[in-house]
């Protein structure tokens, strides 16, 4: 007997999220970010969320929108262009609460979480200002003979997760067809729901014809919803259906600079559904190669 669909919308997914709820973000910096339900929390009610996530434009959209009270984060990033701009200005401002952590803590907060224990031991943050900067980190010392002291990496424990893939099946089991799965498993494994917005959903049996096996990244049992979104990850990239939107991005960092000009981009791009943001964006490159 086939398994039954999971197969929702964008709407549905932001509609099973609560105010003040812990979420997780997969992707890793501008890359493969599920920018679809992101923008779709832009246009909802939610607030008070703690955002958990290697961060790029969907925690400095969140941050910038409001949305976003809490962040745990690793770094904040749209990698050709070094520093996310709305996620600095943000930080700068102190409009939210922020917890940094090095980027193996951060994989291992959520290997916790997971695994479904309080912490995980680890070296990285000795030393470091780490522990300086974030005082509810604790050390433990190892029961075994050679007494260590070890961070004691706090479980990220999720309420929802959400992640981007190339394609899925509508039981859940879903996949990534670029060069790296980043932690998205990990995301998943670490929520009590996961939902992936996908470029493409297919039949099962499609989903290893043209890919090796191991690029099925999620399995079902680690999946509450998936919802088609193509382009869904724009304007980040999702090798190798399509790279980075290089000149979007660049619009976008400049209009953050200023209260004025991002109030033009705002309406221009994001004060609509997902179908205007598209179409936006297809017109964006009209005017850009006229």
């Amino acid at each position: 007997m086939k398994a039954p669909s999971k197969e929702l919308t964008i709407d549905e997914v932001v509609g099973r999220i609560e105010s003040g709820m812990t979420v997780g973000i997969g992707g890793w910096g501008s890359r493969r970010k599920p920018m679809a339900l992101v923008r779709a929390i832009l246009r909802s009610d939610l607030t008070d969320l703690h955002v958990v996530s290697y961060a790029g434009p969907d925690v400095g959209l969140l941050l910038s929108a409001g949305k976003a009270s809490r962040v745990t984060y690793a770094f904040a990033t749209l990698d050709s262009i070094p520093l996310e701009p709305l996620f600095s200005k943000a930080r700068v401002d102190r409009t939210a609460e922020f917890r940094e952590w090095d980027e193996g803590m951060f994989q291992t907060g959520l290997r916790a979480a997971a695994q479904r224990v309080p912490f995980l031991p680890m070296r990285a943050g000795l030393g470091s200002a780490v522990l300086e900067n974030d005082p509810d980190l604790r050390t433990v010392v190892s029961p075994y003979d050679d007494g260590e002291e070890l961070v004691a990496v706090p479980a990220l424990s999720l309420d929802v997760a959400l992640v981007h893939m190339n394609r899925a099946d509508t039981q859940g089991n879903a996949q990534y067809l670029g060069p790296d799965p980043y932690f998205d498993d990990l995301f998943c494994m670490a929520a009590r729901e996961a939902y992936v917005s996908t470029e493409q959903i297919i039949d099962t049996a499609g989903l290893t014809v043209d890919a090796p096996l191991q690029s099925l990244l999620l399995n079902r049992t680690m999946v509450t919803g998936v919802v088609e979104t193509p382009n869904g990850a724009h304007f980040t990239d999702c090798t190798p259906t399509y790279g980075r939107d290089e000149a979007f991005q660049k619009a976008y960092a400049t209009a953050a600079k200023t209260a004025e000009d991002w109030a033009v981009f705002h309406d221009r791009f994001l004060s609509g559904d997902e179908a205007a943001y598209q179409a936006a964006v297809t017109v964006f490159h009209q005017e850009a190669s006229a």
